[in-house]
């Protein structure tokens, strides 16, 4: 099974993929855990072009920079690691780049997602867990890490919600599963097993 983890900075992506992975494993699941950019060794370079670079990129380089990252992670890691029976866990998939380089840069979703749709050869998750929160209290998360911001965690409020939109309009697909990123860890995660088990994952 492939379950992608998807929503704008600062909704606890992290926390819950770390702790399903664990569950996951302690039931005897073979899991591969990735992320996106930077999930393989040329996306690591791709992704410090894409969030640590000095300067702008233009928008559809961006997209273009993502959609090449993807591709490759998916023929080199993604697409092995299911043939080989494992469940693969990733950190945004291709609805990042139709929320942010489509709706947010204010480019053709259409385009953004047909590119990214090629990239990877369609395949498409099994399963796409979306934590939603607003922009502003997303950003407040993000401010108590201590952490530096990178070129897309430096956006103001209203890219955002462009992306958050269209994260919600996205999520009227079947695939989708969305949830209240407010509620505390424990809930979040338990309403993803129990998902889990509706799919016959247990």
């Amino acid at each position: 099974m492939f379950i992608s983890f998807e929503g704008i900075d600062g909704v606890g992506k992290s926390t819950q993929l770390e702790s399903l992975q664990e569950f996951l494993i302690s039931r005897g699941h073979r899991v591969l855990r990735t992320l996106e950019p930077g999930g393989t060794e040329l996306g690591q370079e791709i992704r410090h072009l894409l969030l640590h670079r000095k300067g702008d990129v233009a928008p559809r380089a961006e997209a273009l920079l993502y959609a090449a990252d993807r591709a490759h992670h998916v023929a080199t890691k993604i697409r092995p690691a299911l043939e080989r029976g494992e469940i693969v866990l990733t950190d945004r998939y291709f609805d990042s780049s139709v929320a942010y380089q489509g709706a947010a840069r204010d480019l053709d979703v259409n385009q953004v997602r047909d590119i990214s749709l090629w990239a990877v050869d369609n395949l498409v998750p099994d399963l796409t867990i979306l934590l939603d929160l607003p922009a502003q209290d997303a950003i407040q998360r993000r401010s108590r890490t201590g952490t530096e911001p990178d070129r897309l965690e430096r956006e103001k409020v209203e890219f955002f919600e462009r992306a958050r939109g269209m994260y919600l309009e996205l999520a009227k697909e079947q695939r989708f599963l969305v949830i209240d990123a407010n509620q505390s860890v424990d809930q979040i995660q338990a309403a993803i097993r129990n998902r889990l088990v509706e799919l016959g994952i247990s």
